[in-house]
Protein backbone atom coordinates (compact mmCIF):
# COMPACT_ATOMS: atom_id res chain seq x y z
CA UNK A 1 0.00 0.00 0.00
CA UNK A 2 1.48 3.36 -0.79
CA UNK A 3 0.03 6.74 0.75
CA UNK A 4 0.23 10.36 0.04
CA UNK A 5 3.34 12.45 1.29
CA UNK A 6 1.74 13.85 4.51
CA UNK A 7 0.10 10.31 5.35
CA UNK A 8 0.34 7.81 7.85
CA UNK A 9 2.84 4.57 6.92
CA UNK A 10 0.72 1.55 6.81
CA UNK A 11 2.09 -1.38 6.70
CA UNK A 12 0.29 -4.91 5.29
CA UNK A 13 1.44 -8.50 6.02
CA UNK A 14 1.36 -10.57 3.13
CA UNK A 15 0.10 -13.44 5.06
CA UNK A 16 -2.85 -11.67 6.59
CA UNK A 17 -5.85 -9.90 6.12
CA UNK A 18 -5.95 -6.27 8.03
CA UNK A 19 -8.53 -4.09 7.21
CA UNK A 20 -9.21 -0.44 7.36
CA UNK A 21 -12.02 1.31 9.11
CA UNK A 22 -13.44 5.05 8.48
CA UNK A 23 -10.92 5.87 10.92
CA UNK A 24 -7.83 4.80 9.89
CA UNK A 25 -8.40 6.08 6.42
CA UNK A 26 -6.79 9.43 5.44
CA UNK A 27 -7.18 11.41 2.09
CA UNK A 28 -4.45 10.37 -0.29
CA UNK A 29 -4.07 6.63 1.24
CA UNK A 30 -3.91 3.71 -1.92
CA UNK A 31 -3.29 1.18 -2.94
CA UNK A 32 -2.02 -1.49 -5.87
CA UNK A 33 -2.12 -5.06 -7.71
CA UNK A 34 -0.06 -6.08 -10.76
CA UNK A 35 -1.47 -8.72 -12.97
CA UNK A 36 -0.74 -10.09 -15.84
CA UNK A 37 -3.47 -11.44 -18.11
CA UNK A 38 -2.98 -14.68 -19.48
CA UNK A 39 -5.36 -16.72 -21.99
CA UNK A 40 -6.34 -18.70 -18.61
CA UNK A 41 -7.71 -15.48 -17.29
CA UNK A 42 -9.65 -15.19 -20.31
CA UNK A 43 -11.55 -18.30 -20.44
CA UNK A 44 -12.09 -18.81 -17.01
CA UNK A 45 -13.67 -15.27 -16.59
CA UNK A 46 -15.75 -16.49 -19.19
CA UNK A 47 -16.80 -19.82 -17.32
CA UNK A 48 -17.81 -17.88 -14.71
CA UNK A 49 -19.46 -15.41 -16.20
CA UNK A 50 -20.86 -16.75 -19.02
CA UNK A 51 -19.34 -14.26 -21.53
CA UNK A 52 -18.79 -16.03 -24.69
CA UNK A 53 -18.30 -13.20 -26.56
CA UNK A 54 -16.16 -14.65 -29.56
CA UNK A 55 -14.00 -11.16 -29.88
CA UNK A 56 -12.77 -12.96 -26.51
CA UNK A 57 -12.33 -16.93 -27.36
CA UNK A 58 -12.47 -16.85 -31.28
CA UNK A 59 -9.08 -15.67 -32.60
CA UNK A 60 -10.64 -15.73 -36.05
CA UNK A 61 -13.38 -13.92 -35.40
CA UNK A 62 -11.07 -11.14 -33.19
CA UNK A 63 -8.29 -10.84 -36.30
CA UNK A 64 -11.25 -9.71 -37.68
CA UNK A 65 -12.79 -6.87 -35.65
CA UNK A 66 -11.05 -3.18 -34.66
CA UNK A 67 -8.90 -4.55 -31.97
CA UNK A 68 -7.32 -6.73 -34.41
CA UNK A 69 -6.40 -9.72 -32.21
CA UNK A 70 -8.32 -11.63 -28.85
CA UNK A 71 -8.85 -9.23 -25.90
CA UNK A 72 -9.71 -9.48 -22.23
CA UNK A 73 -13.35 -9.17 -20.72
CA UNK A 74 -13.70 -5.23 -19.66
CA UNK A 75 -14.89 -6.32 -16.16
CA UNK A 76 -11.74 -8.78 -15.49
CA UNK A 77 -10.54 -4.67 -14.86
CA UNK A 78 -13.14 -4.00 -12.87
CA UNK A 79 -12.97 -7.50 -11.24
CA UNK A 80 -9.28 -6.31 -10.06
CA UNK A 81 -10.54 -3.10 -8.71
CA UNK A 82 -13.24 -5.25 -6.48
CA UNK A 83 -9.87 -7.42 -5.54
CA UNK A 84 -8.26 -4.56 -4.05
CA UNK A 85 -11.08 -3.28 -2.14
CA UNK A 86 -12.37 -6.49 -0.77
CA UNK A 87 -8.78 -7.65 0.50
CA UNK A 88 -6.75 -4.72 0.73
CA UNK A 89 -8.17 -1.02 0.74
CA UNK A 90 -10.22 -0.99 2.46
CA UNK A 91 -10.20 -4.64 2.83
CA UNK A 92 -12.50 -7.16 4.63
CA UNK A 93 -15.77 -5.24 5.73
CA UNK A 94 -16.00 -3.13 2.64
CA UNK A 95 -19.54 -2.51 1.21
CA UNK A 96 -19.93 -1.78 -2.00
CA UNK A 97 -22.29 1.26 -2.95
CA UNK A 98 -21.16 2.23 -6.54
CA UNK A 99 -18.87 2.22 -9.30
CA UNK A 100 -18.14 4.08 -12.63
CA UNK A 101 -16.12 2.86 -15.29
CA UNK A 102 -14.56 4.07 -18.37
CA UNK A 103 -12.67 1.82 -20.79
CA UNK A 104 -10.21 3.51 -22.65
CA UNK A 105 -7.83 0.71 -24.40
CA UNK A 106 -8.25 -3.04 -24.47
CA UNK A 107 -6.14 -5.30 -21.95
CA UNK A 108 -4.42 -8.32 -24.30
CA UNK A 109 -2.98 -11.43 -23.49
CA UNK A 110 0.29 -10.85 -21.71
CA UNK A 111 -0.10 -7.07 -20.56
CA UNK A 112 0.63 -6.31 -17.50
CA UNK A 113 -1.84 -3.88 -15.50
CA UNK A 114 -1.03 -1.77 -12.31
CA UNK A 115 -4.35 -1.56 -10.72
CA UNK A 116 -4.24 1.71 -8.33
CA UNK A 117 -7.07 2.77 -5.87
CA UNK A 118 -6.70 6.06 -3.63
CA UNK A 119 -9.51 7.53 -1.12
CA UNK A 120 -9.89 11.00 -2.51
CA UNK A 121 -13.09 11.73 -0.11
CA UNK A 122 -14.36 10.68 2.81
CA UNK A 123 -18.24 11.54 3.99
CA UNK A 124 -18.42 11.08 7.77
CA UNK A 125 -22.34 11.09 8.34
CA UNK A 126 -22.31 7.31 6.68
CA UNK A 127 -18.65 6.42 7.31
CA UNK A 128 -18.50 6.48 2.85
CA UNK A 129 -15.59 7.29 1.37
CA UNK A 130 -14.79 8.06 -2.60
CA UNK A 131 -11.83 5.87 -4.19
CA UNK A 132 -10.02 6.88 -7.42
CA UNK A 133 -9.50 3.96 -9.49
CA UNK A 134 -6.96 3.20 -12.20
CA UNK A 135 -6.01 0.49 -14.50
CA UNK A 136 -2.39 1.09 -16.31
CA UNK A 137 -0.56 -1.11 -18.87
CA UNK A 138 2.90 -1.97 -18.58
CA UNK A 139 3.71 0.84 -21.48
CA UNK A 140 2.02 3.57 -18.88
CA UNK A 141 -1.14 3.75 -20.95
CA UNK A 142 -4.34 3.87 -19.24
CA UNK A 143 -6.88 1.30 -19.78
CA UNK A 144 -9.84 1.30 -17.58
CA UNK A 145 -10.42 4.19 -14.68
CA UNK A 146 -13.27 5.31 -12.48
CA UNK A 147 -14.74 6.40 -9.19
CA UNK A 148 -15.74 3.77 -6.33
CA UNK A 149 -17.83 5.06 -3.48
CA UNK A 150 -18.18 2.56 -0.90
CA UNK A 151 -19.08 2.09 3.12
CA UNK A 152 -15.56 1.31 5.11
CA UNK A 153 -15.80 -1.20 7.60
CA UNK A 154 -17.29 -0.84 10.88
CA UNK A 155 -14.69 -3.09 12.73
CA UNK A 156 -11.05 -3.42 12.89
CA UNK A 157 -10.26 -7.00 11.63
CA UNK A 158 -6.94 -9.40 11.58
CA UNK A 159 -6.98 -12.65 10.32
CA UNK A 160 -5.26 -14.99 8.38
CA UNK A 161 -5.44 -14.48 4.20
CA UNK A 162 -7.97 -16.73 2.78
CA UNK A 163 -6.02 -18.33 -0.62
CA UNK A 164 -8.04 -18.32 -3.67
CA UNK A 165 -8.94 -21.96 -4.70
CA UNK A 166 -7.27 -23.61 -7.82
CA UNK A 167 -9.31 -22.96 -11.45
CA UNK A 168 -7.68 -26.14 -13.64
CA UNK A 169 -9.07 -24.77 -17.48
CA UNK A 170 -9.70 -27.24 -19.13
CA UNK A 171 -11.60 -27.05 -22.44
CA UNK A 172 -12.38 -30.52 -24.17
CA UNK A 173 -14.19 -29.01 -26.97
CA UNK A 174 -10.79 -26.56 -28.12
CA UNK A 175 -8.75 -29.53 -27.73
CA UNK A 176 -11.16 -32.19 -29.38
CA UNK A 177 -11.08 -29.31 -32.60
CA UNK A 178 -7.31 -29.46 -32.20
CA UNK A 179 -7.30 -33.47 -32.08
CA UNK A 180 -9.54 -32.86 -35.40
CA UNK A 181 -6.97 -30.70 -36.94
CA UNK A 182 -4.05 -32.98 -37.01
CA UNK A 183 -6.33 -34.65 -40.07
CA UNK A 184 -7.30 -31.52 -41.67
CA UNK A 185 -5.25 -31.68 -44.58
CA UNK A 186 -5.60 -35.39 -45.02
CA UNK A 187 -8.18 -37.08 -48.09
CA UNK A 188 -11.00 -39.47 -45.93
CA UNK A 189 -10.13 -42.82 -45.67
CA UNK A 190 -12.69 -45.83 -47.07
CA UNK A 191 -13.78 -47.19 -43.73
CA UNK A 192 -16.30 -50.04 -43.27
CA UNK A 193 -18.70 -49.52 -40.53
CA UNK A 194 -19.19 -52.57 -39.83
CA UNK A 195 -23.22 -53.48 -38.70
CA UNK A 196 -23.96 -49.79 -37.31
CA UNK A 197 -27.81 -51.18 -36.42
CA UNK A 198 -28.66 -48.66 -33.63
CA UNK A 199 -28.66 -44.74 -33.99
CA UNK A 200 -25.57 -43.94 -31.87
CA UNK A 201 -23.20 -45.82 -33.93
CA UNK A 202 -24.79 -45.18 -37.05
CA UNK A 203 -24.84 -41.37 -36.09
CA UNK A 204 -21.26 -41.41 -35.50
CA UNK A 205 -20.35 -42.87 -38.25
CA UNK A 206 -21.95 -40.21 -40.19
CA UNK A 207 -20.78 -37.62 -38.84
CA UNK A 208 -17.71 -38.68 -39.38
CA UNK A 209 -18.35 -39.32 -42.97
CA UNK A 210 -19.24 -35.59 -43.06
CA UNK A 211 -16.57 -33.94 -41.41
CA UNK A 212 -14.10 -35.59 -43.94
CA UNK A 213 -12.52 -38.04 -41.55
CA UNK A 214 -13.89 -41.42 -43.76
CA UNK A 215 -15.56 -42.46 -46.48
CA UNK A 216 -18.13 -44.39 -44.88
CA UNK A 217 -18.86 -47.90 -46.35
CA UNK A 218 -21.71 -48.88 -44.13
CA UNK A 219 -21.91 -52.95 -44.22
CA UNK A 220 -25.38 -54.23 -42.72
CA UNK A 221 -28.71 -55.06 -43.60
CA UNK A 222 -29.67 -52.43 -46.18
CA UNK A 223 -33.32 -52.33 -44.86
CA UNK A 224 -33.01 -52.37 -41.66
CA UNK A 225 -30.77 -50.06 -42.31
CA UNK A 226 -32.61 -47.13 -43.96
CA UNK A 227 -35.66 -47.61 -41.60
CA UNK A 228 -33.52 -46.96 -39.15
CA UNK A 229 -31.60 -44.04 -40.36
CA UNK A 230 -35.57 -42.75 -41.36
CA UNK A 231 -37.02 -43.05 -38.05
CA UNK A 232 -33.61 -41.23 -36.71
CA UNK A 233 -33.62 -38.66 -39.16
CA UNK A 234 -30.27 -39.64 -39.71
CA UNK A 235 -29.07 -38.54 -43.70
CA UNK A 236 -26.96 -41.27 -45.44
CA UNK A 237 -26.01 -38.85 -47.76
CA UNK A 238 -23.05 -40.04 -49.91
CA UNK A 239 -22.35 -43.28 -48.01
CA UNK A 240 -22.00 -46.75 -49.62
CA UNK A 241 -23.99 -49.32 -48.45
CA UNK A 242 -23.70 -53.03 -49.01
CA UNK A 243 -26.22 -55.61 -48.07
CA UNK A 244 -25.50 -58.63 -45.78
CA UNK A 245 -27.79 -60.69 -43.50
CA UNK A 246 -26.80 -60.12 -40.44
CA UNK A 247 -23.63 -59.04 -38.13
CA UNK A 248 -21.71 -61.89 -38.50
CA UNK A 249 -21.66 -61.40 -41.77
CA UNK A 250 -20.94 -57.84 -42.22
CA UNK A 251 -17.92 -59.19 -39.96
CA UNK A 252 -16.36 -61.78 -42.34
CA UNK A 253 -17.41 -59.13 -45.58
CA UNK A 254 -15.46 -56.51 -43.60
CA UNK A 255 -12.44 -58.09 -42.95
CA UNK A 256 -12.49 -59.82 -46.56
CA UNK A 257 -12.43 -56.43 -47.94
CA UNK A 258 -9.88 -55.07 -45.69
CA UNK A 259 -7.45 -57.84 -46.95
CA UNK A 260 -8.27 -56.83 -50.48
CA UNK A 261 -7.16 -52.98 -49.75
CA UNK A 262 -10.73 -52.11 -50.96
CA UNK A 263 -10.76 -50.70 -47.30
CA UNK A 264 -8.04 -48.92 -45.08
CA UNK A 265 -9.92 -48.98 -41.74
CA UNK A 266 -12.64 -50.57 -39.63
CA UNK A 267 -14.99 -49.18 -37.36
CA UNK A 268 -17.14 -51.36 -35.11
CA UNK A 269 -21.24 -50.72 -35.40
CA UNK A 270 -23.39 -52.50 -33.24
CA UNK A 271 -22.39 -55.94 -33.47
CA UNK A 272 -20.22 -57.37 -30.05
CA UNK A 273 -16.23 -56.72 -30.43
CA UNK A 274 -15.21 -60.60 -29.94
CA UNK A 275 -17.64 -60.59 -33.01
CA UNK A 276 -15.54 -58.16 -35.68
CA UNK A 277 -12.04 -58.95 -33.75
CA UNK A 278 -12.73 -62.67 -34.58
CA UNK A 279 -13.41 -62.12 -38.42
CA UNK A 280 -10.15 -60.19 -38.43
CA UNK A 281 -7.93 -62.80 -36.91
CA UNK A 282 -9.12 -65.23 -38.84
CA UNK A 283 -8.61 -63.23 -42.53
CA UNK A 284 -5.18 -64.06 -42.47
CA UNK A 285 -4.27 -61.33 -45.35
CA UNK A 286 -4.67 -59.14 -42.15
CA UNK A 287 -2.02 -60.31 -40.12
CA UNK A 288 0.97 -58.53 -38.74
CA UNK A 289 2.39 -61.06 -37.12
CA UNK A 290 1.70 -59.22 -33.87
CA UNK A 291 -1.11 -59.42 -30.83
CA UNK A 292 -3.41 -56.82 -31.38
CA UNK A 293 -4.24 -54.96 -28.64
CA UNK A 294 -6.59 -51.68 -28.02
CA UNK A 295 -5.15 -47.89 -27.01
CA UNK A 296 -7.32 -44.93 -25.65
CA UNK A 297 -6.31 -41.33 -25.73
CA UNK A 298 -7.09 -39.02 -22.86
CA UNK A 299 -6.56 -35.66 -22.56
CA UNK A 300 -7.11 -34.87 -18.47
CA UNK A 301 -7.53 -31.14 -16.68
CA UNK A 302 -4.48 -33.18 -14.27
CA UNK A 303 -1.73 -33.65 -16.42
CA UNK A 304 -0.08 -31.72 -19.32
CA UNK A 305 -0.02 -34.04 -22.50
CA UNK A 306 -1.99 -37.00 -23.70
CA UNK A 307 -1.92 -40.09 -22.18
CA UNK A 308 -2.34 -43.37 -23.88
CA UNK A 309 -3.97 -46.56 -21.86
CA UNK A 310 -3.25 -49.81 -22.92
CA UNK A 311 -4.65 -52.74 -23.12
CA UNK A 312 -8.10 -52.35 -21.66
CA UNK A 313 -10.40 -53.32 -24.24
CA UNK A 314 -9.07 -56.65 -25.67
CA UNK A 315 -6.19 -58.86 -24.11
CA UNK A 316 -7.61 -60.05 -20.34
CA UNK A 317 -4.32 -61.37 -19.12
CA UNK A 318 -1.54 -61.06 -21.36
CA UNK A 319 1.44 -63.00 -21.16
CA UNK A 320 4.87 -61.56 -21.32
CA UNK A 321 5.17 -61.96 -25.38
CA UNK A 322 2.00 -60.44 -25.50
CA UNK A 323 2.84 -57.39 -23.67
CA UNK A 324 5.71 -56.94 -25.91
CA UNK A 325 3.32 -56.78 -28.38
CA UNK A 326 0.98 -54.59 -26.47
CA UNK A 327 3.75 -52.24 -25.71
CA UNK A 328 5.24 -52.17 -29.33
CA UNK A 329 1.88 -51.06 -30.75
CA UNK A 330 1.23 -48.01 -27.90
CA UNK A 331 4.82 -47.06 -29.34
CA UNK A 332 3.66 -47.07 -32.83
CA UNK A 333 0.37 -44.81 -32.56
CA UNK A 334 2.32 -42.24 -30.18
CA UNK A 335 4.77 -42.10 -32.67
CA UNK A 336 2.53 -41.93 -35.52
CA UNK A 337 0.17 -39.28 -32.70
CA UNK A 338 4.02 -36.89 -32.87
CA UNK A 339 5.58 -38.18 -30.06
CA UNK A 340 9.16 -39.32 -30.97
CA UNK A 341 10.11 -41.06 -27.73
CA UNK A 342 7.47 -42.11 -26.26
CA UNK A 343 7.96 -42.62 -22.48
CA UNK A 344 6.34 -46.00 -21.40
CA UNK A 345 5.20 -46.40 -17.75
CA UNK A 346 4.78 -50.41 -17.13
CA UNK A 347 2.71 -50.30 -14.20
CA UNK A 348 1.47 -52.68 -11.10
CA UNK A 349 0.83 -52.14 -7.96
CA UNK A 350 4.43 -51.08 -6.50
CA UNK A 351 7.43 -49.82 -7.96
CA UNK A 352 9.54 -52.74 -6.81
CA UNK A 353 10.44 -55.87 -8.34
CA UNK A 354 8.49 -58.43 -5.95
CA UNK A 355 8.50 -62.29 -6.83
CA UNK A 356 4.86 -62.77 -5.46
CA UNK A 357 3.46 -59.93 -7.99
CA UNK A 358 4.09 -61.54 -11.38
CA UNK A 359 2.82 -58.07 -12.93
CA UNK A 360 6.42 -56.61 -11.52
CA UNK A 361 8.24 -59.58 -12.91
CA UNK A 362 6.68 -58.80 -16.80
CA UNK A 363 7.31 -55.10 -16.16
CA UNK A 364 11.16 -55.19 -15.23
CA UNK A 365 11.29 -57.96 -18.20
CA UNK A 366 9.65 -55.71 -20.82
CA UNK A 367 12.17 -52.90 -19.71
CA UNK A 368 14.97 -55.48 -20.49
CA UNK A 369 13.49 -57.09 -23.66
CA UNK A 370 13.79 -53.33 -24.33
CA UNK A 371 17.30 -52.84 -23.63
CA UNK A 372 18.05 -55.90 -25.89
CA UNK A 373 16.22 -54.64 -28.56
CA UNK A 374 12.97 -55.92 -28.80
CA UNK A 375 11.07 -53.41 -27.84
CA UNK A 376 11.84 -50.38 -30.16
CA UNK A 377 11.28 -46.34 -30.13
CA UNK A 378 10.30 -45.77 -26.82
CA UNK A 379 11.98 -45.32 -23.13
CA UNK A 380 10.42 -47.82 -20.87
CA UNK A 381 10.55 -47.84 -16.93
CA UNK A 382 8.76 -50.44 -14.53
CA UNK A 383 7.38 -51.38 -12.11
CA UNK A 384 5.67 -48.36 -11.88
CA UNK A 385 2.79 -47.59 -9.74
CA UNK A 386 0.04 -45.17 -10.68
CA UNK A 387 1.19 -41.94 -8.64
CA UNK A 388 4.83 -42.74 -9.57
CA UNK A 389 4.29 -42.46 -13.12
CA UNK A 390 2.49 -39.37 -13.43
CA UNK A 391 3.30 -37.72 -10.56
CA UNK A 392 7.05 -36.03 -10.31
CA UNK A 393 6.22 -35.13 -6.65
CA UNK A 394 5.37 -38.98 -5.74
CA UNK A 395 8.37 -39.97 -7.57
CA UNK A 396 10.17 -38.04 -5.96
CA UNK A 397 9.33 -38.74 -2.65
CA UNK A 398 10.08 -42.44 -3.29
CA UNK A 399 13.89 -41.58 -4.51
CA UNK A 400 12.80 -42.53 -7.84
CA UNK A 401 15.31 -42.08 -10.47
CA UNK A 402 14.16 -42.21 -13.53
CA UNK A 403 13.30 -40.54 -17.15
CA UNK A 404 9.57 -42.33 -17.25
CA UNK A 405 8.66 -41.61 -13.82
CA UNK A 406 6.59 -38.58 -12.98
CA UNK A 407 6.06 -38.08 -17.29
CA UNK A 408 4.86 -41.05 -18.67
CA UNK A 409 3.41 -40.65 -22.26
CA UNK A 410 2.36 -44.84 -21.87
CA UNK A 411 0.64 -46.50 -18.96
CA UNK A 412 0.85 -49.90 -19.65
CA UNK A 413 -1.62 -52.10 -17.26
CA UNK A 414 -1.15 -55.42 -16.42
CA UNK A 415 -4.07 -56.78 -17.40
CA UNK A 416 -7.61 -55.83 -19.08
CA UNK A 417 -9.41 -55.03 -15.68
CA UNK A 418 -7.31 -52.85 -14.21
CA UNK A 419 -6.92 -51.02 -17.42
CA UNK A 420 -10.03 -50.51 -17.88
CA UNK A 421 -11.00 -49.28 -14.30
CA UNK A 422 -8.32 -47.12 -14.88
CA UNK A 423 -9.48 -45.47 -18.20
CA UNK A 424 -13.61 -45.04 -17.03
CA UNK A 425 -12.00 -43.42 -13.75
CA UNK A 426 -9.87 -40.99 -15.64
CA UNK A 427 -13.19 -40.72 -18.09
CA UNK A 428 -16.17 -40.36 -15.25
CA UNK A 429 -13.93 -39.09 -12.25
CA UNK A 430 -11.21 -37.28 -13.86
CA UNK A 431 -12.96 -35.51 -16.62
CA UNK A 432 -10.81 -36.79 -19.71
CA UNK A 433 -11.95 -37.05 -22.96
CA UNK A 434 -10.83 -39.70 -24.66
CA UNK A 435 -11.07 -41.79 -28.07
CA UNK A 436 -9.34 -45.39 -28.97
CA UNK A 437 -8.18 -47.25 -32.10
CA UNK A 438 -6.84 -51.29 -32.41
CA UNK A 439 -3.15 -51.62 -34.00
CA UNK A 440 -1.98 -55.50 -34.70
CA UNK A 441 -3.94 -55.45 -37.85
CA UNK A 442 -3.29 -54.25 -41.34
CA UNK A 443 -5.80 -51.82 -40.89
CA UNK A 444 -6.62 -49.82 -37.76
CA UNK A 445 -9.87 -50.57 -36.04
CA UNK A 446 -12.16 -47.83 -34.34
CA UNK A 447 -13.77 -49.61 -31.25
CA UNK A 448 -16.29 -47.08 -30.21
CA UNK A 449 -18.90 -48.09 -27.04
CA UNK A 450 -22.75 -47.62 -26.99
CA UNK A 451 -21.89 -45.05 -24.18
CA UNK A 452 -19.59 -43.28 -26.20
CA UNK A 453 -20.35 -39.66 -27.53
CA UNK A 454 -20.44 -38.31 -30.82
CA UNK A 455 -17.21 -36.30 -29.95
CA UNK A 456 -15.50 -40.02 -28.66
CA UNK A 457 -17.06 -41.30 -31.86
CA UNK A 458 -15.86 -38.80 -34.54
CA UNK A 459 -12.14 -38.52 -32.32
CA UNK A 460 -11.34 -42.62 -32.75
CA UNK A 461 -12.50 -41.95 -36.77
CA UNK A 462 -9.26 -39.37 -36.70
CA UNK A 463 -7.24 -41.62 -34.97
CA UNK A 464 -7.89 -44.42 -37.59
CA UNK A 465 -7.67 -42.23 -40.18
CA UNK A 466 -4.17 -40.56 -39.20
CA UNK A 467 -2.87 -44.85 -38.69
CA UNK A 468 -4.48 -45.77 -42.44
CA UNK A 469 -2.34 -42.47 -43.64
CA UNK A 470 0.91 -43.62 -41.79
CA UNK A 471 0.12 -47.47 -43.08
CA UNK A 472 0.16 -45.94 -46.89
CA UNK A 473 3.65 -45.24 -46.33
CA UNK A 474 4.75 -47.87 -43.75
CA UNK A 475 2.41 -51.01 -43.89
CA UNK A 476 2.13 -52.94 -40.70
Amino acid sequence: MSNSPTANPITLDAAWFENFTFDDIDIGHSARLVRTLTLDDIQAFAAVSGDTNPAHLDPAYANATLFHGVIGHGMWGGALISSVLGTTFPGPGTIYLEQNLHFSRPVRIGDTLTVSVTCTAKHAEKKTIDLDCTLVNQKGERVLYGVAHVMAPAEKLRMQRIQAPHISVFDPEQRHANLLALGATLEAVRCGVVHPCDADSLQGAMDAHRAGLIHAVLIAPEKKLRALALDAGIDLGTADIIDVPHSHAAAELAAQMAADKQLEALMKGSLHTDELIHAVVMQPGLRTGRRMSHVFRFETPAYPKPLYITDAALNIAPSLSEKADIVQNAILFAQIMGVAEPKVAILAAVETVNPNMPSTLDAAALCKMADRGQIKGGLLDGPLAFDNAVSMHAAEIKHIASRVAGQADILVAPDLESGNMMAKQLEYLGGASGCGVVLGARVPIALTSRADTATTRSASALLAKLIAHHYRNHPA
